[in-house]
């Protein structure tokens, strides 16, 4: 066997002038990119939403809201047996009201939709984890997340008012109550609410960072929650404040909160890194109703790849620090996963 021959001085210049840190070589095949990969949207961490309302009947689908529907509680079975199937193991619950009133009085029914959808799915499924929103905006008829003083929103009345909700939906078998209604003190009037109740092991997933935002649109469509006057902005977050986010979620932290939850999630990926390295609080984000809507607009007029970018975007709220992830994509992204594509 030939011995090697000792580089020559002019292919030590062209080694000298080769980068010697190749990040490439670890991405060189799926196989090595996935074996390195720092994080990852697993099913286990999504949540799905799901509307529940009241009535019989099969799901309704909503218009303009494509893959969402409307579920009765007696269809209920139906969507436990498709989320077993999928792998989703949580989901989020939104309610709608028969009546409307101006304090919301139908969220405060033992017999609402919301509560009676919790019974339902703990009955089927022990161990799928149910939360619940708790606001009044569905259930109010003028729109707004709290009871009013003249056009504003009263605050102390509206924490009050949540406190009973919550307590229901505890008393009804919810795992974790979600607030999302933006009122000062909420976590802290929920929290007492729910141990006066005697429900001591309830957790609170707080809505801490909501931001008024343009992303709802189908939310509140379906819901029939958009407000009948003015805006919600004298209570949600104005997105372009990062310091008082951060200053909510240490105030709901204080409160009682055991996790904080950022909204929208895309336009809050810079909060949920500044988050995680101040909270060690889990963290949660919500991919919301127009986040969905704008990837499935764009998916079916061919611009984009749907499940590539999908997996972008949920991607990109976890390597942000999200530990959980609330999205409508949870079912289908569940379902793309276990089907390796």
């Amino acid at each position: 066997m030939a011995a090697r021959r000792p580089p020559g001085r002019e292919e030590e210049k062209a080694s000298s002038r080769l980068p010697r840190h190749r990040p490439r070589r670890l991405r060189r095949s799926p196989a090595l990119r996935e074996w390195v990969a720092e994080s990852d949207p697993e099913p286990r961490r999504l949540v799905l939403p799901v509307f529940v309302r009241p009535g019989s009947g099969p799901p309704t689908p909503v218009a303009g809201f494509p893959g969402v529907s409307l579920w009765p509680i007696e269809a209920l079975p139906k969507l436990v047996r498709g989320l077993s199937d999928d792998g989703v193991r949580a989901v989020l619950l939104f309610g709608t009201a028969r009546r409307k009133d101006t304090s919301g009085s139908e969220a405060r029914s033992a017999e609402g939709a919301v509560p009676r959808a919790v019974t339902s799915l703990k009955r089927l499924d022990p161990s799928l984890v149910v939360a619940t929103d708790v606001c009044l905006c569905a259930y109010t008829s003028h729109g707004h997340c709290g009871v009013l003083r003249g056009t504003a929103v009263d605050n102390d009345r509206t924490i009050a008012l949540l406190g009973t909700v919550a307590a229901l939906h505890a008393h009804a078998g919810a795992d974790l109550v979600a607030p999302s209604a933006m009122m000062d003190g909420q976590v802290g009037a929920i929290r007492a609410a729910l141990d006066d109740a005697g429900a001591l092991e309830t957790a609170i997933l707080a809505y801490s960072s909501k931001h008024a935002s343009a992303l709802y649109g189908p939310f509140r469509a379906t819901e029939g929650s958009a407000p009948s006057f003015g805006d919600r902005a004298s209570y949600q977050m104005d997105y372009r404040n990062g310091r008082e986010a951060l200053g909510e979620m240490e105030l709901d932290r204080r409160e009682g909160a055991d996790l904080l939850m950022v909204k929208p999630a895309l336009t809050s990926l810079d909060l949920l890194a500044r988050a995680r390295a101040r909270f060690d609080l889990p963290l949660a984000a919500f991919q919301v109703s127009g986040e969905y809507a704008m990837i499935k607009a764009a998916a079916d007029r061919g611009f984009l790849d749907e499940r590539l970018a999908v997996r972008e975007t949920l991607g990109a709220i976890r390597r942000a620090g999200a530990d959980v992830i609330v999205s409508y994509y949870a079912r289908e992204f569940a379902r793309w996963t276990r089907e390796g594509a």
